[in-house]
């Protein structure tokens, strides 16, 4: 899967989840900051991520991810 599509996924998650537009969303887009996302919110995410990708996201990676971008070379680099 190519990073362009990781994204693109990743994106539509965003959009749903956080009630933004999907246009919007960009590689700096930082979760807490910018989507006021909670550890609720955030660990929510994380599974629907871990769903979506077939991955497993440690507690430990998931806590340094705070932007999509971060997030998608994460997906990238291990999946």
């Amino acid at each position: 899967m190519s990073r362009e599509e990781i994204f693109n996924k990743i994106a539509a998650i965003i959009a749903d989840r956080f009630e933004v537009e999907q246009s919007t969303i960009t590689e700096q887009l930082n979760f807490k900051k910018d989507l006021d996302a909670d550890s609720i919110d955030f660990v929510e995410f994380v599974l629907e991520l871990e769903d979506t990708f077939n991955a497993e996201i440690s507690d430990e990676d998931a806590e340094n991810l705070n932007t999509i971008g971060e997030v998608v070379d994460y997906i990238a680099n291990n999946n």
